[in-house]
């Protein structure tokens, strides 16, 4: 093999990631976790207990050779290594993500192939790359044949929801979401920043970063799993609350209440922990979307509303509906 090569600063990060219900009827254990992550023989799966359950496979490397996403139609051709991992949370929020960085300039010839694998999670472009035009493109979706990195992450889902332990019976109905990322390099001496993040159609959510010369995808993509796993737990918790016609007047009996917001508590509820595997110079980027849109306000309410319905709903009828006590006749002042 060839020796291994100094890593060029990266000008370009990106990646992509998918996230949804693990299609079992029970959360997996620890031990379980580890068998259905268990994506090399050659490198164990990362397991924590603290401060939840947490299984992480090692990462896996797809070697692509393609033209770039770019927003003015530039046609720059890259070779390298895409890195892609699978996660699990509490043993119930499947994610898989793959990235890779791309440095500002490559060679003008592909080199051997044994000088790509030396960098895993690098991205070469032959000649110059127009990062601002790449990560508008990245964002935008690729054209057919152009990079992609949602379809390894795409690949990899398949390939983990394929495993004999899962019975694909899940405990509730939910929808996957797909999360798209680009990070920039921050102008000298100023710290990272999350410039946009937009919910698109197609339960699509774009996020663009600005950040550090140096930083390492591998920290980039932990925070934007973790950005991509409290979305998914808000969109989801928001659909079941959408799917109850609640208040006055409305058809569902208590049962239908209870059976359709019951799941929420007993597999989702628990797992709202902000930033809990981000690294400490990333953690700063979650402040934006606590400031506004405001996501653990919007987390703490939804909570409150399906405790108070299954509160209100765990009542005797007559009980639900609070009416005043007929009293005596109301006795208007003599002039």
């Amino acid at each position: 093999m060839a020796p291994r090569q100094s890593t060029p600063p990266a000008v370009l990060t990106c990646g992509e990631i998918r996230t949804c219900l693990l299609p079992a009827r029970q959360a997996l254990d620890i031990r379980s976790a580890a068998q259905l992550l268990g994506l090399r023989a050659d490198e164990r799966v990362l397991l924590s207990e603290r401060p939840g359950l947490y299984a992480r496979s090692p990462d896996t490397l797809t070697g692509v050779d393609c033209p770039l996403p770019s927003a003015n139609g530039a046609r720059v051709r890259a070779v390298g290594t895409v890195t892609a991992h699978a996660a699990l949370t509490e043993g119930r929020v499947l994610q898989t993500s793959a990235h890779c960085r791309m440095p500002g300039t490559g060679p003008d010839q592909r080199r051997p192939w044994g000088e790509y694998l030396v960098r895993p999670g690098v991205v070469e472009p032959l000649g110059r790359l127009p990062h601002e035009a790449v990560a508008q493109g990245v964002l935008g979706g690729p054209r057919h044949g152009d990079l992609d990195v949602g379809l390894i992450a795409d690949g990899l889902l398949t390939r983990v929801l394929r495993h004999p332990l899962l019975d694909q019976r899940p405990p509730f109905r939910s929808r996957p979401t797909r999360l798209r990322w680009a990070a920039l390099p921050a102008a000298p001496g100023e710290g990272p920043s999350l410039e946009r993040f937009t919910l698109a159609e197609d339960e699509l959510r774009t996020v663009r970063l600005r950040v550090p010369e140096g930083t390492s995808g591998a920290e980039l993509a932990a925070l934007c799993d973790d950005l991509a796993l409290h979305d998914w737990l808000l969109t989801t918790v928001v659909r079941m609350l959408d799917g109850l016609r609640l208040g006055a007047g409305a058809a569902q009996d208590a049962g239908t209440v209870v059976r359709t917001l019951r799941p929420a508590v007993d597999h989702l509820l628990h797992l709202w922990m902000p930033g809990a595997r981000v690294g400490r110079e990333l953690a700063a980027l979650w402040d934006p979307l606590e400031e506004r849109p405001g996501f653990t306000r919007q987390w703490q309410a939804l909570v409150q509303r399906i405790r108070d319905q299954l509160t209100l709903h765990a009542l005797p009828p007559a009980h639900r509906e609070a009416h005043p006590a007929p009293g005596p006749p109301a006795v208007l002042p003599r002039e």
